[in-house]
């Protein structure tokens, strides 16, 4: 296996004559067929809704592979964008660039995206567990006393957040969702994001990984709501192991929560420009994010 520090890392595709749809955090996405998009996850790292000036090697293979994953482990249960991510079956005008699309890219369907992001937590951690210390709630949801850092909710809860391209996702109430979106299709939202979070949760506590929280985005497709974007990755879920878990502490993590403890620690102000990243830390994250794709798989990323 190559290391880390010496693959290539994709910080940004330039795949013209292809439309580009938009640059987002870590994803360039082109307009290609139509109605169709062809998502790219770039090595890109966003912490703290800031991008990262290093690259993490291997990360947009992951986040790639373990969506396509997820989406087949999902179909049954909920619609989604997902069409292939077989680059022989792109159109014909993707064909020159399939090398550098390989492993890292999706054909999807193109939804209108609604302006939430669906946040499920079955656990109480990060941006959740600051406003309990504070309030005893968190999005406006009232929970038990005496919870701990780390600790297992009830039942897993709905806290829905704004999207924000630049800058700070701020969470919002369930009023403040219902003003953005109709009630029922907000109700919509909330009942498939817990159903698909209940059903990942189950799937990945048999392998030893549990899903401490995780990001939803859903969007229309004609009139069908469908699941649409990545879906459970390390990018967009908190991943614990199962093993030593114990409340009260914070959870050693398969996902970029290594990059956000290495940042609190130099107490970076979270603003731009980002401060640089250690080789190791790069390093470190690279093998979790890998290390997350296995364990959830039973496959290397390799």
């Amino acid at each position: 296996m190559i290391p880390a520090n010496e693959r290539t890392v994709a910080r940004e595709t330039q795949f013209s004559p292809l439309k580009l749809f938009s640059r987002g955090k870590v994803r360039d996405v082109y307009e290609v067929a139509g109605d169709r998009l062809l998502i790219v996850a770039t090595d890109r790292l966003s912490a703290f809704d800031v991008v990262m000036a290093e690259g993490i090697p291997d990360k947009g293979r992951v986040l790639t592979k373990l969506s396509c994953f997820w989406f087949d482990f999902l179909r049954d249960l909920v619609p989604t964008h997902f069409l292939t991510a077989d680059v022989s079956e792109y159109p014909e005008e993707v064909q020159a660039y399939a090398g550098e699309l390989e492993g890292r890219s999706m054909l999807v369907r193109k939804a209108r995206p609604f302006p939430v992001e669906c946040i499920v937590r079955g656990y109480l951690a990060g941006s959740g567990w600051k406003e309990y210390q504070a309030t005893r709630t968190v999005c406006g949801i009232r929970l038990p006393e005496g919870l701990l850092e780390s600790s297992k909710l009830e039942e897993p809860i709905f806290t829905p957040s704004t999207k924000a391209m630049e800058g700070h996702d701020q969470n919002i109430t369930w009023e403040q969702m219902v003003k953005m979106v109709e009630a029922p299709v907000a109700e919509q939202l909330r009942e498939r994001s817990l159903a698909v979070y209940a059903r990942a949760r189950d799937y990945a506590e048999g392998r030893g990984v549990i899903i401490a929280d995780t990001k939803f985005e859903w969007g229309l497709y004609g009139d069908q709501i469908v699941l649409i974007d990545e879906v459970l990755t390390p990018d967009s879920s908190r991943f614990w192991p199962k093993d030593g878990y114990a409340p009260g502490r914070p959870q050693p993590s398969f996902d970029k929560q290594f990059v956000r403890d290495y940042l609190e620690s130099i107490r970076w102000n979270k603003q731009p420009p980002p401060p640089p990243l250690p080789a190791e830390v790069v390093q470190k994250t690279s093998e979790k994010y890998r290390e997350a794709y296995r364990r959830l798989t039973g496959h290397s990323l390799d």
